[in-house]
């Protein structure tokens, strides 16, 4: 990562595009194609994320060299801000006038159709950090504000992504599939993850290039179902995001600490179905309790895929995804709350502190019941 010098970097200047292409960044990528010949590196690639002041470049070491030595060469100039390795990220899925809406746990157990008596997301913009979303599919015409792709490969509409964005906003009233938790909302589909076999993978490079984007023209809510080791240059972009009050929520793992869930500030959900990891150093407390994990549907859950289709999945990426849906209601009813307050909001209105009750959360707000204001059940049949 080499850092950005004072005349190149405003932190007031929203750069978009061109920021890329002026003279300052290609004499910075001329450095970074220094150090590589110098070291015998080879340079990938490179971008420039001015949210956070620096410039980031991928050097990849030949076959039988060291990673290690090589970062510690590299470490040792001045213009270089820090190195570090790109880890690889996946998502948290398990392979697995709305017909299809009496079937959807957040119908059951949230009555999200009632809710919308209160709000739908209306004037709220969703960040989907994902893999592609399918723009066309019935649920989700006219939902997707804008459409980015920060991967390699071509864009293309793959499943993960789009199940994510339509239990986050998918349509109602259109007499097909199911109905989103914050209709009204609009996406953003930020393309940093591809499909691999039956999988989702990122990496370090591309959810970084997502999130500075998202930093330079700001959701109210960022959607990040993935997970992988912790990462300095992701924690910046979180933390940046943070400091915007925008709220972001993750899904957890079940079977540890994940990042980015674990970063202090992100909303770590997981589904209300899986038994969660209880921190050794937490004797006598719930798992809940301990690591600070919020639960919501996650299991079953009837979703968009591409091709018009429909399909059921599982797994703490689509608890996650409607939380994000909550959050976007919570932020149309008030607009300025900032993700504390909105944890706060979250946690504090179920019987169980972990399990989000929304019929509770938005009658909390509102000061009205919302809907049938039955507590939610802490387990899906």
């Amino acid at each position: 990562m080499l850092r950005l010098p004072p005349p190149h970097f405003r932190p007031d200047v929203a750069y978009g595009g061109r920021y890329g292409d002026d003279a300052g960044s290609m004499a910075r990528r001329r450095i970074a194609a220094e150090l590589a010949r110098r070291h015998g590196l080879v340079l990938r690639d490179g971008w420039a994320m001015p949210a956070i002041g620096i410039d980031c470049y991928v050097l990849e070491v030949p076959a039988g060299g060291s990673p290690d030595a090589a970062a510690a060469l590299l470490e040792q100039d001045p213009r270089v801000a820090w190195v570090q390795r790109v880890q690889r990220f996946s998502g948290m899925a398990v392979a697995a006038g709305d017909p299809l809406y009496p079937a959807q746990p957040g119908g059951r157990y949230w009555h999200v159709a009632e809710l919308h008596r209160s709000a739908t997301g209306r004037g709220v913009t969703v960040a989907v950090i994902d893999s592609g979303v399918d723009p066309s599919h019935p649920d989700l015409a006219g939902q997707v504000a804008e459409v980015r792709n920060f991967a390699d490969s071509p864009y293309r509409a793959e499943a993960h992504g789009t199940a994510v964005a339509g239990i986050i906003a998918a349509r109602g009233g259109n007499g097909a599939g199911i109905l989103g938790v914050a209709p009204g909302a609009r996406l953003m589909a930020l393309r940093a993850c591809w499909q691999q076999a039956a999988d989702t993978r990122c990496d370090t490079f591309t959810l970084g290039k997502a999130l500075n984007y998202a930093l330079l023209h700001p959701p109210r809510v960022i959607n990040l179902s993935v997970g992988g080791p912790p990462d300095k240059l992701l924690s910046m972009l979180l933390d940046a995001a943070l400091a915007k009050d925008i709220a972001i929520v993750g899904a957890a793992d079940p079977r540890g600490p994940a990042f980015p869930a674990a970063h202090p500030g992100v909303l770590a959900v997981a589904s209300l179905e899986e038994p969660l990891y209880a921190p050794a150093s937490a004797p006598g407390r719930s798992p809940a309790h301990a690591s600070g994990t919020l639960r919501a549907p996650g299991r079953d859950i009837p979703a968009t895929v591409p091709g018009a289709r429909w399909a059921f999945v599982s797994g703490s990426s689509f608890a996650a995804a409607h939380v994000s849906g909550l959050a976007a209601l919570l932020a149309e009813l008030r607009p300025r709350e900032g993700p504390a307050t909105l944890r706060r909001t979250l946690a504090t209105t179920a019987p169980n502190p972990a399990t989000i009750d929304a019929c509770a959360t938005i009658a909390r707000v509102t000061g009205a019941c919302a809907c049938s204001c039955m507590p939610a059940t802490a387990s899906a049949p």
